[in-house]
């Protein structure tokens, strides 16, 4: 498809996690004097089991490709909570609502016995707000219990954008995190993927998903949604269209953009091929992409038991984890490739966010 090709260096504008100026709890400011990362990582030895003795001097960061220094949040499982369940309620959703309907109990596990707000976002081919935040997770169980169905779309991309924009609007003293149920392909998202991958990389958002498998034949993702942005290179630039070539295959322009790379120094490189591969899996498998992203964790369900299963899973994992931060040592506007390893454990199995999107201002602005 067209958007796979289309590597052109990514826009500027990009969501970072900021060091709030104060610890009142103010709506949060998007850009700030400082930034930092945060990578939320689970680690798990060979029986699955959590691990929790490390210390930051055991993990090695790299930000597309170079090493960063990384700090260890040693007091998380207090921190208040603010949390998204988006579920798509359209399109194959429509008939999974008899699994969403007595999930509250599950909710507040996943919550937790910290301080919290949740709201929830349902979506078909638009996402709407069904219950702003509120502290009483009885009422996110009830809207859950009453959700109607929708029409066909299942827009999964729209619903997530529109799920991050909530929580920035939330106190910057809460953690911040979504939990979707869906299907695994997006269907009419109006979003186009360069604004799709700065929403989803919010670095202050985990997004832990459950979902069912689309039906192949039924599977439609909008070609519009496309990376997009002036393209660096030789005159009309190194995507421009051969002429010999008027009707290239996807495969022949995908081709095309690797060899673009070549124009790009070592760590954009990195970064663009990341971004590719993000917005191919976006493409194939929204949830599991997002998760992977994010640090968050992605389970599939077929049916109210199974669906039960996973959130309770999520809900032993989410307030185990380590919580690293980094502050991007000469970091670029756009998409990086983020990748987490432990140094002397080769036993263990850590989880933790690929990627993240830095905004223009950010980056400009100077570390303290």
């Amino acid at each position: 498809m067209k958007w796979i090709a289309a590597i052109a260096l990514l826009g500027a504008s990009v969501a970072f996690a900021q060091v709030p100026a104060t610890s009142a709890p103010q709506a949060p400011a998007l850009r700030t004097q400082s930034t930092v990362v945060l990578v939320p990582a689970l680690v798990r030895n060979g029986h699955g089991e959590l691990v929790f003795t490390l210390k930051a001097d055991d993990f090695r960061v790299t930000d597309d490709g170079i090493e960063q220094k990384l700090t260890l949040d040693e007091d998380t499982g207090s921190e208040p909570l603010a949390l998204v369940v988006a579920v798509e309620v359209g399109g194959a959703g429509a008939r999974r609502l008899d699994s969403y309907r007595n999930l509250g109990a599950v909710i507040a596990a996943v919550v937790g016995g910290v301080p919290h707000r949740v709201a929830v976002v349902a979506f078909d081919s638009a996402p709407r707000l069904v219950q702003d935040f509120n502290p009483d997770v009885d009422a996110a169980g009830a809207a859950l219990h009453d959700l109607d169905p929708g029409d066909k779309g299942a827009a999964i991309l729209d619903g997530l954008a529109f799920s991050v924009d909530l929580l920035r609007k939330q106190p910057t003293a809460y953690r911040r995190a979504i939990l979707l149920i869906s299907e695994t392909i997006d269907h009419g998202s109006q979003t186009k993927m360069e604004d799709a991958l700065r929403a989803i990389a919010d670095t202050n958002t985990a997004i832990y998903t459950v979902a069912f498998s689309s039906i192949k034949t039924d599977a439609k993702h909008e070609a519009s949604q496309t990376l997009s942005s002036s393209t660096p290179g030789p005159p009309g630039g190194c995507m421009a269209k051969d002429p010999n070539e008027p009707d290239p295959s996807a495969s022949s322009r995908l081709a095309q953009a690797y060899d673009c790379l070549s124009l790009l120094a070592p760590p954009l490189r990195l970064a663009k091929v990341a971004a590719i591969a993000a917005a191919n899996g976006l493409h194939r498998n929204v949830p599991e992409t997002v998760a992977q992203l994010t640090g968050g964790e992605f389970f599939h369900f077929e049916d109210s038991r199974s669906l039960v299963r996973g959130l309770l899973t999520i809900s032993n994992h989410v307030p185990n984890r380590y919580v690293l931060s980094f502050h991007p040592q000469s970091p670029h506007p756009g998409f990086h490739s983020v990748e987490l390893r432990l140094k002397d454990y080769p036993g263990l199995r850590v989880t933790a966010r690929s990627g993240y999107w830095a905004d223009s201002d950010a980056v400009a602005a100077p570390h303290p």
